[in-house]
């Protein structure tokens, strides 16, 4: 009975990674190629320091500052945040900043009250060479948006982008942000970041398959929680989670955020090749911090 069950399970696993190939031949992803996940017996659990050694890689970084210099806001971007943030001195505070790509390409729009951070010192290292070429005021820091250095009901407005938050390793450690950034917004300032879903049909097959593999415990062993992908990209083994619009709803709402609006990138405007080769597509959040708190 035992050998029947094992046998079973790997050719379930046969056909699940069958079903994969299958899907990255009709649904190529040039962003985090999640059909190329192979499992590996007795892998480390993905940690804080796995996702900061992807960013600290030097192939990354140049990869993140060729995209500050060459790509700035998305389209969606641009109208998100210029109609979340219509005053050009609110006290904004990027996190996940990478090399500044939407605080750079912020400043150039005339915003003048801006702090960028990234947990990755090396990242904020190429961010201020740009900062001290293009002699803007904008101020950098390396921090953990987990535990924020700021004072209580500082900013205005919060921006976590290219799905930042998302690369932070464990629900309850993505919940943990999310605290910070309602503790360091004003009352009544908006917090604008974006996450995949996994509910996009592109990737539904894919997703069916992977809860399958959860079920019988056969998931890549890397992984902490459903949702999570440690996947190949171009350059380098990327963590990220994926999760559905449910899940994102009831953090915000338990951490006290009113949720004003959630929209795929693809309804907001229309991308350019070059921005949908740098990112798949994403949803888009806008939160805020009630004026006042329950």
């Amino acid at each position: 009975m035992v050998a029947f069950i094992i046998e079973n399970r790997v050719l379930n696993y046969f056909y699940l990674e069958l079903a994969s190939a299958i899907l990255s031949f009709l649904y190529p992803n040039p962003v985090v190629k999640f059909d190329t996940i192979k499992t590996k017996k007795n892998e480390k659990k993905v940690n804080q320091n796995t996702v900061l050694s992807y960013f600290e890689d030097n192939q990354v970084l140049d990869h993140y500052e060729e995209a500050t210099r060459k790509i700035g806001l998305w389209k969606s971007e641009e109208i998100i945040l210029r109609h979340t943030f219509p005053s050009f001195t609110s006290r904004i505070l990027e996190l996940g900043c990478g090399v500044g790509r939407i605080s750079f390409s912020l400043w150039m729009l005339g915003y003048n009250n801006l702090t960028a951070t990234d947990i990755s010192r090396k990242m904020i290292k190429r961010a201020l060479k740009i900062h001290h070429e293009r002699k803007t005021d904008i101020v950098f820091y390396d921090e953990d948006a987990t535990a924020l250095k700021f004072d209580r009901d500082l900013f205005e407005g919060i921006i976590f982008g290219f799905n930042g938050l998302m690369q932070i390793p464990e629900r309850k450690n993505r919940k943990k942000a999310i605290r910070e950034c309602y503790r360091v917004l004003k009352p009544g300032g908006h917090f604008v970041f974006t996450t995949h879903d996994r509910s996009v049909p592109k990737w539904k097959k894919f997703w069916e398959n992977e809860q399958k593999k959860w079920r019988v415990g056969i998931q890549d062993k890397a992984l902490l929680e459903f949702g999570d992908r440690y996947g190949e990209t171009p350059n380098g083994r990327l963590f990220i989670h994926v999760p559905d619009a449910s899940e994102i709803r009831k953090d915000l709402k338990e951490v006290g955020f009113l949720i004003q609006r959630d929209v795929l990138r693809s309804r907001v405007s229309e991308e350019s090749q070059l921005v949908k080769d740098f990112s798949d597509e994403c949803r888009f959040w806008i939160a805020r911090k009630p004026l006042t708190e329950r």
